[in-house]
């Protein structure tokens, strides 16, 4: 009784393992991408006179190209002179023309993030005032478009060729090394190889476009190409090739000499194939952790905290994954398509469930802290947009870890209906081999009649089966090329027809097709949702981009609220716009401006101006504020206290004459 419980109990906890690490774990392919945190003129400023130059910071340090950074004037020209550069940290600044003249600019950036993604954005300051601007910025990224979907193409059939190769060399050498002659297990591996070779050279063509222009055309540009080459993710494809060109000798060992040698394998061979399986297990090793490691050092766990520590954990992470569905592939198809010659054993089974269950712990330890870097806290994993795909995310593998079972469990059925088919052709073999012989005893200590007797029978026997084999050699002999190639097809179209009939009459075998294709439809889903994962930005990289631009917000000093008010008191030459002016607009002593002109834009020169701040959300107010006259049209205010942030209703009351008067107001965001 407990020998039969503990394999259920087992296979409990590694269900139990796989969905606690699946909670925790973010996705593989997902990175922490740069978000920026902080500007100078601040997003939506309006300052006195222009700025000598243009400063960003972001949440990492990122890579710049010549034109990373642009400032365009209201008509759409450019007014920023020179390269970017960095000013320290994570900040980067771009010059601008001297002697701006007032009104609304544009600042584009298009960067690219430590772990290579692209980021893209755009805001507005004014100086002097806002004004309309004829810029127009396309919230189409460089990482969207054709191009962007042709290279999430190319990452994605990256990784499954990478899983397929990786994965089903894996199986052949260590659970099933008859395999490596088996046609369909051999189609598998180089289709990996085939895949993950196409797709990095297809990201190395993307990337220069992927992370500039996002224009179909720059995939061909040479230039472009030649600066993909200088940076860390074109080094990281470039040293991918090279590996696969080494994985593809692994590959050629492996299903040629490693093969013959296993078929033909006699007691003196035995110790020089196990020599043979040594040496490519420990060459495969090498070829499957560099192509891992090109991944972990380009992308999301080259950068962030604890790199040192996240690159080996990301390439253990890899190799775990590859090891068990990429294994799971290479046994599905042996069940499918092996030959019937070639069946599978419980052995292999075993082998394999022994190898899927150290994967699942390595992945489980792996993904619990690659969840703690990518995610943070509990309070990302419900409350960003990345933590809610991550949860749903976590529903989907729950989902395909249990189907996952059901199909093992239709594994091992079919399993030990092949060894027991085997089992009983054995037998059928050896009782045929004994009646033979019982018949040849018979006939040599019979009578002499009933010898006579089965001499005639044999002879007659004799001369039927040699007019068949006549007939047959006949057949087999035809001089004819094309119709012995023909009858040859036809012999093999009937041995394949008959060994389908044998598997569709399997029960177990349709049970298994059943649950991978409920599999395959769950990965679908699921491949969407990831996805949709890599193009969203972490918990842990949104919660600290909202944190530093808080903390930028409240203590910068170059924050300006500009509220355009026109008025109309009902008297003659009663009508003008008042501006109001509150500088940094934050909690606090800020300073007050109020300008009053006439419909055409000249001062205007009124007997009185009041105004008073109202915080309704809070009822708070209203706090009047009676500015004192400087010029014509300006009245100024300085120590203007403001109590908390948040949604005030400005009032300004307007008199332009004894008896006309009007309170015009507006509401503005202060703090």
């Amino acid at each position: 009784m407990p020998q039969t419980i503990a394999p259920r109990v087992r296979s409990l906890v590694l269900l139990l393992l796989a969905v606690v690490g699946a909670l925790l774990a973010g996705a593989a392919p997902a990175s922490a991408h740069a978000a920026l945190t902080g500007s100078d003129p601040q997003q939506g400023a309006v300052v006195d006179k222009a700025p000598a130059q243009v400063s960003l910071t972001f949440s990492e340090t990122v890579s710049l190209s010549d034109d990373a950074l642009r400032v365009l004037d209201p008509k759409g020209g450019r007014v920023d002179t020179g390269e970017p550069t960095g000013t320290g940290g994570a900040t980067y600044s771009v010059k601008l023309k001297p002697g701006l003249p007032d009104g609304t600019y544009t600042v584009s950036y298009q960067v690219v993030s430590a772990d290579s993604h692209p980021v893209a954005g755009a805001f507005t300051f004014s100086v002097g005032a806002p004004s309309e601007t004829t810029v127009t910025v396309s919230g189409e990224t460089s990482d969207g478009g054709v191009v962007g979907l042709l290279y999430d193409l190319g990452r994605y059939a990256s990784y499954a060729g990478f899983i397929v190769l990786v994965g089903g060399a894996a199986f052949v050498l260590a659970c099933w090394p008859r395999g490596a002659g088996v046609r369909a297990v051999q189609r598998l591996v180089v289709s990996g190889w085939l895949a993950l070779t196409a797709a990095t050279l297809g990201l190395l063509l993307l990337r220069g476009s992927y992370t500039t222009s996002g224009k179909f055309a720059d995939v061909f540009d040479l230039d472009l190409l030649g600066q993909v080459l200088q940076t860390k993710t074109g080094a990281a494809l470039v040293s991918r090739l090279l590996l696969l060109a080494a994985a593809a000798l692994f590959i050629s060992v492996l299903f040629g000499a490693f093969a013959r040698r296993v078929e033909g394998e006699g007691e003196q061979d035995r110790k020089e194939t196990r020599d043979l399986a040594f040496g490519l297990a420990v060459g495969g090793v090498v070829v499957a952790a560099g192509l891992a490691a090109s991944w972990a050092m380009a992308e999301h766990a080259s950068t962030g905290i604890q790199p040192g520590i996240a690159m080996p954990v990301d390439v253990a992470h890899l190799l775990a994954v590859a090891a068990w569905l990429g294994g799971l592939g290479a046994l599905l198809v042996a069940l499918y398509r092996a030959p019937v010659e070639t069946p599978l054993g419980t052995t292999v089974v075993r082998r394999f469930s022994q190898v899927a269950f150290g994967s699942v712990v390595a992945l489980v330890a792996t993904g619990i802290y690659q969840s703690w870097r990518q995610v943070g806290s509990w309070s990302a994993l419900t409350g960003t947009r990345y933590g809610q795909l991550l949860c749903v995310k976590v529903g989907l593998v729950l989902l395909l870890l249990g189907v996952a079972w059901i199909s093992r469990r239709w594994t091992a059925r079919l399993a030990d209906t092949v060894n027991v088919a085997v089992e009983e052709r054995g037998e059928r073999v050896e009782v045929r081999v004994g009646s033979a012989g019982a018949e040849r005893r018979a006939e040599r200590a019979g009578t002499a009649e009933g010898a006579g007797e089965k001499g005639d029978s044999v002879k007659k026997g004799a001369s039927s089966s040699s007019s068949s084999s006549a007939s047959f050699s006949s057949s087999d002999a035809d001089p004819d090329p094309e119709r012995a190639a023909q009858l040859a097809r036809q012999r093999a179209a009937v041995d394949t027809a008959r060994q389908k009939r044998e598997r569709d009459a399997d029960p177990n075998r349709y049970g298994l097709r059943r649950s991978v294709l409920a599999e395959a439809g769950v990965a679908v889903v699921l491949l969407a949702v990831t996805t949709a994962l890599t193009s969203t930005e972490p918990g842990r990289t949104e919660e600290e981009a909202k944190a530093a631009t808080a903390a930028s917000s409240s203590t910068s000093t170059t924050g300006t609220v500009t509220l355009d008010i026109p008025f109309d008191t009902g008297g003659e030459d009663g009508k003008g716009v008042v501006r109001v002016d509150l500088d940094p607009a934050r909690a606090g002593a800020n300073e007050m401006h109020v300008y009053v002109t006439r419909p055409n834009g000249r001062a205007f020169d009124v007997p009185e101006v009041k105004v008073a701040f109202t915080l309704e959300s809070q009822d708070i107010g209203p706090l009047p504020v009676v500015p004192d006259h400087i010029t014509t049209g300006h009245w100024s205010a300085s120590g203007v206290q403001i109590p908390m942030a948040g949604e005030w209703k400005i009032a300004v009351t307007v008199r332009t004459s004894d008896i006309d008067q009007v309170t015009v107001d507006k509401n503005a965001q202060i703090g």
